[in-house]
């Protein structure tokens, strides 16, 4: 399968912001965003000159299919971003689309940013997503519980990378 990483528009906002909704889908992805106008606003804010957010879409054989981000971009904090990302298209689960997008998106950001650490948060329960991160070289810090529900807080470090 061709795994490509392009670029977002306010289209693949609104599509991803519909795709999303998903009770599933919502279950396993923690939400910063209720509103198609908060997601529209945020896109804009990455587009803007020294943004601390970047995103990009990930295509499936042509399809788009998921969005992949980093946020709170800075390089002289610890991580220096964090990361995140969904694959909404649920035929394309379990076939190594988030590792190869995940994988990519890595080697795109470290340079583009000058980092040297990324942190994610899943869910504990969700073990894919887990999985997508370790395969990249992530590696669990800690677990906690928040809102009732536990997490996992997994980093990447570029130097152990060598």
């Amino acid at each position: 399968m061709n795994i490509e990483l392009q670029k977002r528009t306010a289209d693949h906002v609104r599509i991803y912001f519909e795709q999303t909704q998903d009770a599933q889908i919502d279950r396993m992805l923690p939400r910063s965003v209720e509103t198609l106008e908060q997601a529209l606003a945020n896109f804009e804010q990455t587009l803007l000159p020294n943004a601390s957010s970047y995103g990009r879409t990930i295509y499936a054989d042509g399809r788009y299919v998921g969005d992949i981000w980093c946020y709170c971009i800075d390089p002289k904090e610890t991580p220096n971003a964090m990361l995140s990302y969904c694959i909404f298209e649920k035929e394309c689960w379990g076939k190594g689309i988030a590792s190869q997008a995940v994988s990519l998106f890595l080697k795109d950001i470290i340079p583009r940013f000058s980092l040297q650490s990324i942190g994610a948060f899943t869910y504990a329960d969700n073990i894919a997503s887990i999985c997508v991160l370790e395969k990249n070289g992530f590696t669990a810090q800690e677990s906690f519980v928040e809102d009732g529900r536990e997490s996992v807080y997994l980093e990447y470090h570029v130097q152990d990378r060598g």
